[in-house]
């Protein structure tokens, strides 16, 4: 009965639309070579205030069809294409179908570009190698951030990671007036600046520097999105501030505070909690709640956390963070220096208890491991990144981006671990209790000139690249290891190691490129890089007469030094055209390979001589407005590591000695890439489908024996090959009823590898392959409600051959729905559900877990102040488990999780943008 009435409701509900909208067609062609013009913007616009009603996009053949829905006011029918005048047509109203028969544009011939007139602007405009989006044409809430603005793009995806993709193509760079926005990832920029600032949502290739400066073509498939600004909104202050106290003494704090004036930006951001979280996402729903929608920064489940490849926190467990940072942009000197820059301090504590249960894989019989350990630690540091564009001259531009970090990590970690055999006796026993303080400083800097010649296309391109890093640790440690079968020693230590880790590496290029003809270029490019690297460490054991560590250990004391030079000259051709556009090259890597190293007085020596190809290359081509292929193929050589080479002995820990193997060759990788993607902008829905293999040679495994007391020695060994493949495919699409919007996708993504490997000395072999399916959907009503559901199923399994076991295989579950309500006014009701299975946790351990955080705020003061009251695990399920399996050990971890709290928070916003101009004075306005 109840499918019987669902389906009588959607029945009505289709047959009520049908009735109520009106179907729009016809034909776009350039009037003078009658040819059809694909992808051109069809819309209708209010003439009262010229808020654009619907609009489509014209297919490969010109013709365009949409339903509207039935309108008794004045309208104006408008068709645009880049390069072309924009025809027009005014409707008092649509009450029935029109059919538009066939519309010519003519070609604006007086315009070298694009010409737009504001108010009027298309939603969408198609450039050769730029997709622009009308902000303004597409309605968000007016509290609504620009992730909230990007969801309503057609083509955009964002992920429950975070993770934006245009087409099915990973936005990798985001930029504001084509800046950066507390640095190039950009999620600060999409969660934090308001939606009704920006004018323009533009979609580009993702460029080098240098490939932006010398004007050759992005050799990457990823996307850059850079946010324009409105004019009379780039004058102002904005900004929000949150606090919030919970339950079990839970808190948290944030604050952005952004100055726009012209080209000059500055933000100011701090935060502080106890809830692992960046604490300053300020998501509109969750604030800083991790497991919430926090997904403006990267945020992983053992409470670090990631901010432009900068990695803040620490390890697993609770951590509490703060931080403040600053960002700065403008334009100097008549716009002859473009200084752009970011600074942050953090200091992350954090506290972890960790069970681990392992079973050891061996060909002599299995053993078992079980442990447990506690962990404090207290990071602080500071990062400073700058960017100057520097335009010497009309020809010459000089960019240089330094980069500044220092960080100091104090911690405290204690442990005890049992061995069992396989008749489940005691083998052996571990008991350690460290403390450390490391020093970590780096400097890195990236130089590159460009100087543009007498002929279009022809220049000259030098770059200079540094990183200089330094890692002192001083470490006090104390072990205790018991052997109870074989009648070995027992080992204690009381140890004091000093430890000191230098990496430089210098990277210098010059590059000719000498066009060909307006389509084709070659270049001409020599590059040297030298990189070179220091391991010292000294070891003192505690003498009880003195009370000190003053007796050096030389067998745990050593000194290091690797250095590899490389000089690559290499010719590279380049093809650029409007549909098409690659690049190959060829060069050779002359390699000079040098390691050295000083143990117990004996000093080593290994250097080798290595000659490689060093090929790469991809290719593009447009099919048309909205379909691409895009493949890209490489070979890379990887060299071994000094210890993985040089007859060093590590006997740091008592139960495991690692071994180097002089004759280890490099490791070959051979890389190729292919994806399909095509997005129908007229009927809204999408596809794109992708593979790529990695073929290893020579690739570099560990060989691990044991003794009768199960301490191994591991050593490093080539295998013949090993490889691993990926394919997927994805597609969307979206049905739009008046205010009702309702978008549903599904994707499959296949993996299968195969490895080799050694362990007990016995080669093995092993054949895996993954299957992950999703389906998502987006339900919403303007204003009032929003419903997002998906599901993903994981299978795993794994064959192996010559191996102490033939398979393994395991499967999960998760399900996810995301719930939003606007109504009634002024209130807002978040809901987040997660479910989770995970076959493959032992019988020891929950194998699945609920998570269910809900929100209800409430906005007052002219939606000035946001009350709010949040509640994490709402069914207080969240669990800390996983489990590894490795071609050696199965491996069952717990970690210590945050536990189910309710917070209270109050969010201020604060908004003045800058009116029109009177003379010298500017008016603000709420």
């Amino acid at each position: 009965m109840r499918k019987i009435l669902l389906a009588l409701i959607l029945l009505c509900s289709t047959v009520n639309y049908a009735q109520n909208s009106v179907k729009i067609s016809g034909k776009v062609l350039d009037e003078s070579l009658k040819l059809p013009l694909e992808s051109a913007t069809v819309y209708f616009t209010k003439v009262s205030d010229s808020t654009v009603v619907d609009y489509t996009i014209s297919d490969h053949n010109g013709n365009f069809e949409f339903k509207i829905r039935k309108i008794d006011y004045p309208l104006l029918l408008k068709v645009s294409y880049n390069g072309f005048l924009d025809y027009k047509k005014p409707f008092e109203g649509l009450q029935s179908d029109q059919d538009l028969g066939t519309i010519l544009l003519k070609e604006n011939v007086s315009s070298l570009n694009e010409i737009v007139v504001k108010g009027e602007t298309p939603p969408i405009v198609i450039k050769t190698d730029t997709l622009e989006f009308n902000a303004s044409s597409f309605k968000v809430r007016p509290d609504a951030n620009v992730e909230a603005l990007l969801k309503q793009l057609p083509g955009v995806e964002i992920d429950e990671n975070g993770k934006i993709t245009v087409n099915g193509k990973e936005v990798n760079n985001i930029l504001v007036n084509g800046k950066p926005f507390f640095g190039k990832d950009g999620k600060i920029a999409t969660q934090n600046l308001p939606a009704e600032m920006i004018s323009k949502i533009q979609v580009t290739d993702t460029k080098t520097k240098e490939e932006e400066l010398s004007g050759q073509s992005a050799s990457s498939d990823e996307k850059t999105i850079n946010l324009t600004i409105d004019e009379e909104k780039n004058k102002g202050l904005f900004g929000k501030a949150t606090v919030g106290y919970g339950t079990d003494d839970r808190y948290e704090s944030s604050l952005l505070f952004n100055y726009f004036k012209d080209t000059q930006k500055i933000s100011v951001l701090g935060s502080s909690n106890n809830i692992n979280s960046v604490g300053f996402s300020m998501d509109e729903i969750f604030d800083n709640m991790g497991g919430g929608r926090n997904t403006s920064i990267w945020v992983s489940g053992d409470g670090s956390y990631n901010i432009n490849g900068m990695r803040f926190g620490g390890n697993t467990g609770i951590t509490k963070s703060s931080m403040v940072g600053l960002n700065f942009s403008d334009e100097w000197f008549n716009k002859k220096l473009d200084p752009n820059g970011s600074y942050y301090y953090n200091r992350a504590d954090s506290e972890n208890r960790n069970r681990t249960s392992r079973t050891n894989l061996l060909p002599t019989g299995n053993t078992s491991t079980v442990s447990e350990s506690n962990s404090k630690s207290i990071v602080d540091g500071h990062n400073l990144n700058l960017d100057f564009e520097v335009k010497i001259d009309s020809t010459t531009t000089l960019y240089i981006s330094p980069s500044f970090s220092k960080n100091k990590n104090n911690s405290l970690y204690s442990s005890f671990e049992n061995t069992y055999d396989e008749n489940g006796d005691l083998s052996n026993d571990y008991i350690s209790d460290d403390r450390s303080q490391t020093d970590f400083s780096s400097f890195k800097n990236n130089l590159y000139l460009f100087k543009k010649l007498n002929e279009k296309g022809k220049g000259i391109g030098v770059s200079f690249n540094n990183t200089n890093s330094k890692n002192e640790t001083d470490l006090l440690t104390y072990s205790k290891t018991s052997f109870y079968q074989s009648g070995a020693a027992n080992d204690e230590r009381d140890q004091n190691r000093l430890n000191t880790d230098r990496n430089n590496s210098y990277n210098s290029s010059v590059r000719y490129i000498q066009p060909i003809n307006d389509s084709l270029n070659f270049t001409i490019q020599a590059n040297y890089a030298w990189e070179e690297s220091k391991d010292y460490q000294n070891t003192f054991d505690f003498d009880g007469l003195t009370n000190q560590y003053s007796d050096i250990n030389a067998s745990l004391s050593r000194d290091i030094n690797s250095k590899k030079i490389t000089f690559t000259p290499s010719i590279a051709l380049q093809l650029k055209k409007k549909k098409i556009r690659g690049r190959i090259s060829f060069g050779t890597d002359n390699i000079n390979y040098q390691n050295q190293s000083l143990y117990l007085g004996t000093e080593t020596r290994l250097n080798q001589k290595y000659l490689y190809p060093n090929v790469n290359g991809y290719l593009s081509v447009t099919l048309g407005k909205s379909k691409s292929i895009y493949t890209y193929s490489a070979y890379k050589v990887e060299m071994p590591s000094a210890t993985q080479l040089l007859p060093y002995e590590n006997i740091e820990n008592p139960l495991h000695t690692f071994l180097g193997n002089a004759d280890l060759k490099p490791k070959e990788t051979y890389r190729v890439y292919l994806n399909y993607n095509n997005y129908d902008y007229a009927t809204r829905s999408g596809f794109y489908l992708y593979g790529g293999l990695n073929y290893n040679k020579n690739e570099i495994v560990s060989s691990t024996t044991y003794d009768a007391d199960y301490k191994a020695t591991t050593t490093y060994q080539n295998i013949d090959k090993t490889y691993n493949s990926y394919a997927g495919l994805s597609y969307s699409k979206v049905f739009k009823k008046e205010k009702r919007t309702f978008k549903a996708g599904a994707s499959l993504d296949l993996g299968l590898d195969f490895a080799q490997g050694l362990t007990n000395a016995v080669l093995y072999e092993s054949s895996g392959y993954e299957v992950e399916p999703r389906v998502f959907m987006n339900w919403s009503i303007e204003d009032l409600v929003t419903v997002n559901p998906s599901y993903t199923y994981s299978f795993n399994r794994t064959d192996f051959n010559n191996y102490v076991i033939d398979k393994t295989e395991y499967f999960k579950h998760n399900f996810k729905l995301e719930l939003t309500s606007y109504w009634p006014k002024h209130v807002v009701l978040g809901s987040d559900f997660g479910y989770n299975y995970n076959s493959n946790i032992s019988g020891g351990f929950k194998r699945d877990f609920y998570l269910w955080n809900v929100s209800l705020g409430y906005n007052f003061l002219k939606d000035k102040l946001l009350a709010k009251v949040k509640v994490y695990d709402l069914l207080n399920q969240n669990i800390g488990v996983s489990r590894t399996v490795t071609p050696t050990a199965i491996t069952d971890t717990e970690n210590t999780v945050l536990q189910q709290y309710v917070m209270f928070s109050l969010t201020f916003k604060l908004e003045k943008f800058g009116g029109k101009k009177d003379g010298n004075k500017v008016f603000f306005r709420d």
